[in-house]
């Protein structure tokens, strides 16, 4: 007999669901706009976990209409959807699934960063659409010996450098603080680094802290042969202006994994070909899902038995 009721908020990679309802009654959460988590008050009251997704999220207002509530698993290393103040007020634990995606994360961020420097996608679509037949492709920007600054040195930002390393790039870095036990340089000034850099990297947490991190002014010291790299969040970079940038000529190109208001993209950047788009895939691996589909199990089971978290992000 299922004594665990979960209630899911969005979907979910089709093992994990299978594996939720397998060993809990699993009851769908409504719409994120709705005031309340289920219309059901009844069915609220008997829920003792929440499982949802980076992208999805809790809205905080939904956890006091859960009394019965022990644990939060999310699917995911984003946490700016996630009502940690809330859950940390609320003494209640809140799981993530961090470093089983570093690896992946980080070489997609090297794809991009290779992709975008050498326009290996623009020039698929020269020879695709006969171009060759008419002329050589233009002359792309070398990779290796290039200077590399990256915005947020956790996990994923230490797993791209070391990839970077083998590049034989130079390497520097932006934290709040400089990040121990590591030999890369620590520059305080995120225009600084933009202005050294050849390729600026984004590795860095999403959430009100970064919103926007990266504007226009950040966009011009990094210049008209610079190259943006984000596989960190859409928020992190003002759109608008990342546009304008790469409209007028100040910005030279973009690798870009996330978006604003995904998955709509917005048509300015469908159009240039000085841009590679990938459709938030930077963790869509089999072998990477899987491990995060366990992690939030873990998680899951770790908190409905009064356990310390595998993974707790608060």
């Amino acid at each position: 007999m299922k004594t665990t009721t979960v209630l899911q908020i969005g979907p979910l990679m089709p093992a994990l669901e299978a594996a939720l309802r397998e060993q809990h009654e699993v009851l769908s959460a409504q719409a994120l706009t709705a005031d309340a988590p289920l219309a059901n008050r009844a069915d609220a009251a008997r829920v003792t976990a929440v499982v949802t997704s980076a992208p999805v999220g809790v809205p905080a207002a939904w956890l006091p209409q859960l009394p019965a509530l022990k644990v939060v698993s999310s699917f995911g290393v984003g946490l700016d959807r996630l009502p940690l103040d809330a859950a940390r007020a609320a003494g209640l634990p809140v799981g993530y699934t961090p470093d089983v995606l570093n690896d992946c994360v980080a070489d997609l961020a090297m794809g991009l960063l290779i992709d975008g420097a050498r326009r290996i996608a623009a020039a698929d679509r020269f020879v695709r659409r006969g171009d060759w037949l008419q002329g050589r492709y233009p002359l792309t920007t070398r990779v290796s010996g290039k200077r590399l600054g990256i915005v947020g040195l956790g996990r994923i930002g230490q797993a791209v450098a070391r990839r970077a390393a083998g590049f034989d790039m130079a390497i520097a870095y932006t934290n709040r603080r400089p990040a121990e036990g590591v030999a890369w340089r620590h520059e305080p000034s995120l225009l600084a680094l933009a202005a050294w850099a050849d390729f600026l990297v984004l590795t860095v947490a999403g959430g009100p802290a970064t919103h926007h991190l990266v504007n226009a002014e950040v966009l011009r010291a990094l210049g008209p042969k610079g190259l943006l790299v984000n596989v960190a969040r859409g928020s992190v970079v003002d759109e608008a202006a990342l546009i304008a940038s790469l409209q007028s000529g100040e910005l030279g190109g973009a690798a870009l994994d996330v978006f604003d208001d995904e998955p709509r993209v917005p048509a300015a950047l469908l159009a240039m070909e000085q841009v590679v788009l990938a459709p938030h895939m930077a963790s869509g691996t089999h072998d990477t899902r899987q491990a995060m589909a366990d992690l939030t199990l873990a998680n899951l089971r770790a908190g409905l038995a009064g356990e310390p978290l595998p993974a707790r992000a608060a």
